[in-house]
């Protein structure tokens, strides 16, 4: 791996990008009601980044799978919809559902790059439940991260939340590095695996992170869709998503996407 530590001047600018992810999410959440369709929500990220003088990283994003490529400012995926849902003037907000806007941005050169799931109208318990435990990996893994903490010691924490909720964590898609590119090294994954055991990840002053847990309502098993894009559980039951990008600091951690 080759992981870069930023100075302390890289960390404002990628804090600088951050403050853009954290306002377009926010705004996207205050007009994100039954009936508005997915594609409104894109339009505003859009204007939001045209206005801090950004590109929205997902945009034009190409994938061996895909057609095309990503046509979205935001992922905008909805219940059963883990990540990379295609915005659509056809998809409209309905009572009940759980959507997850996925946003990132570079901005005079670095990333930032967050997610959040939140319910539309009034929700079911069983998904206000899967929001708030999901929020709680997040949670763990930015009250834990520290210079010379083991990151198998933040997933296995991360790992066993999830599992005594009840729920399972999707194990083909992790975190990643970022800075100057959306994804860098190291991968970040929210759950213990041989591999991380063998090659772990011992966190330093000046990494930047994007942590970002997918726990799914049932099984953590996901398919792709035909557009080569969205990826949706197997079973159909929900998903939730929450990601920040984190700085490794001398006490502890600092979100740059708050």
């Amino acid at each position: 791996m080759a992981i870069t530590l930023r100075s302390s001047r890289e960390i404002e600018l990628l804090r600088k990008a951050g403050s853009v992810v954290a306002e377009v999410l926010s705004k996207v959440q205050d007009i994100a009601k039954s009936g508005t369709s997915t594609s409104r929500l894109d339009e505003l990220a859009a204007e939001i980044t045209a206005a801090a003088g950004g590109r929205a990283l997902f945009k034009g994003v190409e994938s061996p799978y895909a057609k095309r490529p990503f046509p979205g400012n935001i992922c905008a995926s909805i219940n059963e919809q883990v990540v990379h849902g295609i915005p659509s003037p056809k998809t409209r907000l309905k009572d009940g559902d759980i959507l997850s806007i996925d946003y990132g941005i570079k901005l005079a050169g670095y990333c930032g790059d967050a997610t959040v799931t939140f319910g539309i109208g009034r929700i079911s318990s069983a998904r206000q439940r899967l929001i708030d435990v999901t929020k709680r990996l997040l949670d763990i893994a930015i009250a834990n991260s520290a210079p010379g903490v083991k990151w198998s010691r933040i997933a296995g924490r991360m790992e066993t939340c999830a599992k005594r909720a009840g729920f399972s964590i999707v194990k083909d898609f992790v975190g990643h590095g970022i800075g100057r590119q959306m994804h860098e090294d190291p991968k970040i994954p929210n759950f213990v695996s041989e591999e991380l055991v063998k090659n772990d990840i011992i966190l330093r002053e000046g990494m930047i992170l994007a942590v970002e847990p997918m726990v799914n309502m049932g099984t953590g098993s996901v398919r792709t869709l035909r557009d080569g894009w969205t990826v949706v559980t197997k079973d159909g039951k929900c998903s939730a998503h929450f990601e920040h990008t984190i700085a490794i600091v001398k006490s502890g951690c600092e979100v740059l996407t708050a």
